[in-house]
């Protein structure tokens, strides 16, 4: 079995799927960021297909970059969230890796899902 890389998005501010919000997916490489993916979340706030399918997952570290700001079409300038990283690393080859975001205007929080 080789792994996968999914996120699952939750608008908490609204109480529902965050559809329609740009994800960037780079592996990080010393101090370089390799973009790798760009993705929109669809009506359930997941992509359509794994950010980091199977032909493509390695061990190593990455970084996800939720386009909250943009989402939430604030116009604060600047706005108290606008671009979220999360980085983590990826180190079972076999596993499925699900890094999930509860996002509001104001906070947000992540943790490794199944």
């Amino acid at each position: 079995m080789t792994g996968f890389l999914t996120t699952h998005v939750l608008d908490t501010a609204n109480g529902v799927p965050a559809g329609g919000m740009q994800i960037d997916l780079y592996r990080l490489e010393g101090a370089a960021r390799v973009h790798l993916v760009k993705m929109t979340t669809n009506s359930d706030g997941r992509t359509d297909s794994p950010i980091l399918p199977a032909a493509s997952f390695a061990v190593g570290r990455y970084e996800l970059v939720f386009q909250a700001g943009n989402y939430f079409g604030r116009s604060d300038d600047p706005r108290f969230l606008d671009d979220i990283p999360i980085r983590f690393g990826i180190n079972d080859p076999a596993s499925h890796y699900h890094v999930p975001l509860l996002v509001s205007p104001f906070s947000y929080s992540t943790y490794r899902g199944s």
